[in-house]
């Protein structure tokens, strides 16, 4: 697949996103396992993202700015030795799984609305993030491919990495409205 002109690792992508989502499935398990850990988890994490606005628009903000700065991390995060994006998608899949057990089974939402509330901007998010992290990966591929000098490797990486996470951040502008202006709407929130 090539975007950009770049060609996008997809097996890389698909693992990045089984990476997601196997330790989505373990954030879970692990909140059912120590449920007082996974709300004490999850009130940490609300008491850093603050309270939700009745304003759409500064939510859209709120998000994407947080979504962007998690991209950009993930995208850097490639160049140590390509490994950061996977430990950055497993970590985030974990919060999610925490936060999902803390909803369902200790807020009594049922499992469809917090579905509702999660499918319509994660289905850009997610893999919007994934691409950042392949971003990163390709940059430190091509750094250490042994075609050219190493400054010459490390621009051909850094110009295809940014045509990837510029991608990348389009694709988590669209997240964040869906994320604003659908979800709530969709999922009765």
């Amino acid at each position: 697949m090539d975007v950009l002109d770049v060609k996008v690792p997809r097996r890389t992508l698909g693992h990045l996103l089984l990476v997601f989502l196997l330790s989505t499935l373990g954030g879970y398990w692990a909140g059912a396992a120590s449920p007082d850990t996974a709300l004490e988890a999850v009130r940490k994490i609300i008491g850093q993202i603050g309270p939700i606005s009745d304003s759409s628009f500064h939510n859209f903000v709120k998000i994407f700015t947080n979504n962007s700065m998690v991209a950009l991390l993930t995208f850097i995060s490639g160049l140590f030795f390509g490994l950061g994006p996977w430990f950055i998608m497993a970590f985030n899949g974990f919060v999610v799984g925490l936060v999902v057990f803390a909803v369902h089974r200790m807020g009594g939402m049922p499992m469809g609305q917090i579905l509702l509330g999660l499918v319509p901007h994660g289905v850009v998010e997610i893999p919007a993030i994934a691409l950042a992290g392949v971003a990163g990966i390709v940059w430190y591929r091509e750094i250490i491919s042994g075609e050219g000098d190493g400054g010459e490797r490390f621009r051909r990486g850094a110009v295809k990495g940014l045509k990837l996470f510029a991608l990348s951040v389009l694709l988590l502008f669209v997240a964040a409205l869906i994320e604003a202006y659908v979800t709530p709407r969709v999922a009765g929130l």
